[in-house]
Parts: C-alpha cells; sequence; structure tokens
C-alpha cells in the first residue's frame, strides 16, 4: 500500500504519515490500536478469557461494543472451540486465535512473527493465504518474519536478510 511505511532518510519511521516515535505513551497505543495488529510468535491470549471474548475484548477496546466473533474465528477454523480457554487449546489452535485477534479491528497494517511456527503445512498455508486475503481485501500491508520458506508463494513482496542485510529473494515456485 503506498504511503502506508515511509522509507526512513534520517532514522525517521513515519505509519500513515505519522512520526511513530514522536508519539506519547497514550497516542501511541491509540495509534497501534487503531491501525496495526499484531500476531505474536507465541499467541499471548488472555488465560482467563475464551476464544471469542479473546476477539471481543480486542474489539471493546477499539470501542466496538457489537463485534460478533464467529466469522473471523470460521475464517481461521476456530469456531468449534470459540467457548476455549487457551489452556485447553493445542499451540497451533492459539496461533489462529491469536491471527483472529489481530484481525478484528480491521488494521490497515499487520506485523506477523513467525505465524506458521505452531502449525501444520496444511493449516500454515490456509493461515498465511488468509492474511495475504486480508491484506488484499482490506487495502492491509502485512509485515511477515518467518523461517516457513513453503508458505512464501502467498507473498506479494520476499526479502530476505542475510549478514544483516535485507535483499530481495526468489520465491519457490
Amino acid at each position: 500500500m503506498a504511503g502506508l511505511l515511509a522509507k526512513p532518510t534520517s532514522g525517521v519511521v513515519r505509519v500513515h504519515g505519522t512520526e511513530v516515535a514522536g508519539l506519547g505513551k497514550g497516542a501511541a497505543a491509540r495509534f497501534r490500536l487503531a491501525t496495526i495488529g499484531f500476531v505474536f510468535q507465541s499467541a499471548n491470549l488472555i488465560p482467563a478469557l475464551t476464544a471469542a471474548d479473546q476477539l471481543r475484548l480486542a474489539a471493546r477496546l477499539a470501542g466496538n461494543r457489537s463485534l460478533d466473533p464467529g466469522p473471523l474465528l470460521e475464517a481461521v477454523g476456530m469456531s468449534h472451540r470459540a467457548d476455549h480457554r487457551p489452556g485447553q487449546l493445542s499451540g497451533g489452535e492459539r496461533q489462529r486465535v491469536g491471527i483472529a485477534r489481530a484481525l478484528v479491528n480491521r488494521p490497515s497494517l499487520l506485523l506477523v512473527d513467525e505465524p506458521t511456527a505452531a502449525l501444520d503445512r496444511r493449516r500454515s498455508h490456509e493461515v498465511v493465504s488468509l492474511l495475504a486475503d486480508q491484506a488484499r481485501e482490506s487495502g492491509a500491508a502485512v509485515v511477515m518474519v518467518t523461517h516457513d520458506r513453503d508458505v512464501l508463494v502467498h507473498c506479494d513482496r520476499v526479502l530476505e536478510m542475510s549478514d544483516g542485510r535485507l535483499a530481495e529473494a526468489g520465491v519457490p515456485a
């Protein structure tokens, strides 16, 4: 998405024209909530909340009190586990709930850290395809860090880090 991330020319990072480092603590939190979805390598779910409540909480923090978590849980293959808490879910199931939670507020930027680490090959492709579809449907940008070269076929652009430098990388067919 053009203009979403500005290439730093003087060490300044801008997202949607906003200099992120210049925001105060409260403004930064509001900006992240409205603009950025995070998918962590470990899902970072709240142990006392069900899968559905994880999504409801993220929506409520953004002012949406009427979210139906069903469609997003369905999209990540978790509707049948909506009433389960993180301790009752496998690692892969927790990761899929974390992805759904990141998508709740329809962010324009998704920052994704190893989203397929706890998933089997089929589910890995489904999850990365879901992230790619979300990006296309909403115009969001997805920045994903992964060691799973198998899912790169779903990515529009691939950069590889080698010896501390980023360079264009070939995508496996």
